[in-house]
């Protein structure tokens, strides 16, 4: 195997094993959201914008999206600045009060990642702005704006994919009330729903 090809089976096995982890750390399942930011450029160790790679998007999609599959999670993969950040995903992901705009991501005008994500989905659509339930931002591409309005850090046991610096998060509803209230751990994202039965 060339260095070339191991570099992307390494991409590859180092999203799966991320996403893996970030869906057991944020309690994702059926019907949730997980939007996702990715630089080629930075994976490649390159600067964000200037070396879009399709074959590292490809790599990290096809590491991270058959495992979204399996538990029916949704992706949504985030644009770059040339389309405002707008997001990519299947129509089935949309809630009632979404609203459709109309671009079509390219290379150099939304990035390898949306591009690809675009040309495997099945209805394909583009959003300005959506609410996910955990993120994932591959190269500093900031992805908070597209996550609900608590975001909370996780911590994954690796902190890069390639080159690129990896940052994630979950997020929880917003806590109301005053010292006498009392939470709901599983919406807090502190324990799943079956830890919480044995409590």
């Amino acid at each position: 195997m060339d260095k070339v090809t191991d570099d992307f089976k390494n991409i590859k096995e180092t999203a799966a094993k991320a996403v893996t982890e970030l869906i057991e750390a944020a309690h994702l399942k059926e019907g949730d959201i997980l939007v996702v930011g990715c630089s080629s450029s930075e994976i490649k160790g390159e600067r964000i914008g200037k070396g879009s790679d399709m074959n590292a998007a490809e790599a990290v999609y096809e590491g991270i999206k058959p495992i979204l599959d399996e538990k029916g999670i949704f992706l949504a993969a985030q644009g770059c600045e040339h389309i405002n950040r707008a997001i990519i995903t299947e129509r089935a992901a949309l809630g009632p009060l979404d609203e459709v705009v109309n671009v079509v991501p390219q290379l150099h005008a939304g990035g390898s990642f949306t591009v690809t994500v675009y040309n495997n989905a099945k209805d394909p659509v583009a959003l300005e702005r959506i609410q996910a339930d955990a993120g994932m931002d591959i190269g500093d591409t900031l992805i908070g704006m597209h996550l609900k309005p608590v975001a909370v850090p996780v911590r994954l046991s690796m902190k890069e994919i390639g080159c690129a610096h990896l940052t994630c998060a979950r997020t929880r509803p917003k806590f109301i009330g005053g010292e006498r209230a009392k939470y709901d751990m599983v919406l807090a994202g502190k324990v799943s729903a079956e830890e919480q039965k044995n409590v």
